[in-house]
């Protein structure tokens, strides 16, 4: 009795080979990932006044504030001053993964994921 589906003979050996090119980039991918998971991005606003730190993870891992900047008759800019560094600390993880995607994907444009 015939076998259904597959190869006859087996996998081709370039279908094998890209299967370990396939493997060899997800490990690479997701080495890169715990790299970057690990790092820490700082941003700053207001002239110092307000520093934020978020992880790869994009998680807060740190609000520093100087004392001039806290004034109650004026919360609404250190309000703003926070939600200014940490849109920016949050831009540079994400700038940070979109170079490793490059790198990793070979300038192919594929970034976050596939076109389809």
């Amino acid at each position: 009795m015939a076998k259904r589906g597959g190869f006859p003979g087996g996998m081709p050996g370039s279908m094998n080979n890209l299967m370990k090119q396939a493997q060899r980039m997800q490990r690479q991918v997701e080495e890169n990932q715990k790299e970057l998971e690990s790092r820490e991005f700082t941003a700053k606003a207001g002239g110092g006044a307000v520093e934020v730190t978020v992880t790869g993870k994009k998680e807060v891992t740190k609000v520093k504030l100087s004392e001039e900047v806290v004034d109650p008759d004026d919360i609404e800019m250190l309000e703003d001053l926070v939600m200014a560094a940490t849109n920016e600390a949050l831009r540079m993880a994400e700038e940070a993964n979109a170079e490793i995607m490059n790198k990793m994907t070979g300038g192919l444009g594929l970034g976050g994921g596939l076109p389809f």
